[in-house]
């Protein structure tokens, strides 16, 4: 069974990573879906994107939900039927879910060279603490990125910029733990940011803070 990972990494969360092995055959005839989301899968053109997509069910299973737990609200944000905060993430051959009694968002990219030519589309303050030549450059490059998807996915509003909205905090790759904040309306939020490496991927999930701890 290619669960790759069910940890809880904090009270009241729980994270599950799929690697995908199995055939789109050998998905189909383990779950079953919505109308919606047997729509949706058969409106993708990429088998990976299938299998993805069914393996984020298999996930909800190992995690005693199905399918019809999950709906999405009008702006493609997940919701679970009995009210627990879900976020959910797929790239290539690794899928993730994270449930959790918190506001939280999860994300896991591939470590990619071609991040460094768009360092500067979704990067401003956080250019100060990387460095170009350095062997960490690509890899706090997606962390970074990967960071600003989650948090967007937590408050998932039209509008909020990577770049200029989100700012992640200087942080050690060793350490993995870092801050963020985002400076979208009249009282910034800050985030909490936890991040691991899975192979050659980078995974990150946030969690935010208690506003009233910041005033």
């Amino acid at each position: 069974m290619p669960l790759y990972q069910d940890t809880r990494p904090q009270w009241g969360t729980r994270m599950l990573i799929w690697k995908v092995t199995e055939s789109l055959t050998d998905l189909q005839s383990q779950i079953q879906l919505r109308p919606e989301s047997q729509s949706r899968l058969g409106s993708m053109k990429s088998e990976l994107h299938q299998r993805a997509f069914l393996s984020v069910r298999m996930l909800l299973l190992e995690a005693g939900y199905t399918d019809f737990d999950l709906y999405y609200d009008t702006f493609g944000k997940p919701h679970l039927q009995e009210g627990q905060h879900i976020s959910i993430t797929h790239s290539h051959e690794f899928a993730a879910i994270i449930i959790s009694d918190q506001k939280v968002g999860i994300d896991i990219e591939l470590q990619r060279e071609k991040i460094k030519s768009i360092a500067s589309k979704f990067c401003d303050a956080e250019l100060s603490f990387l460095v170009e030549q350095s062997q960490d450059y690509i890899p706090k490059l997606t962390i970074i990125w990967g960071a600003k998807e989650a948090i967007f996915k937590i408050r998932n509003e039209k509008g909020i910029s990577f770049k200029n909205h989100i700012r992640v905090h200087q942080f050690h790759l060793k350490d993995q733990f870092a801050n963020a904040e985002l400076l979208f309306d009249a009282v910034p939020q800050n985030y909490d940011l936890y991040f691991q490496e899975i192979e050659n991927f980078s995974l990150v999930y946030a969690f935010e803070q208690n506003r009233i701890q910041n005033l």
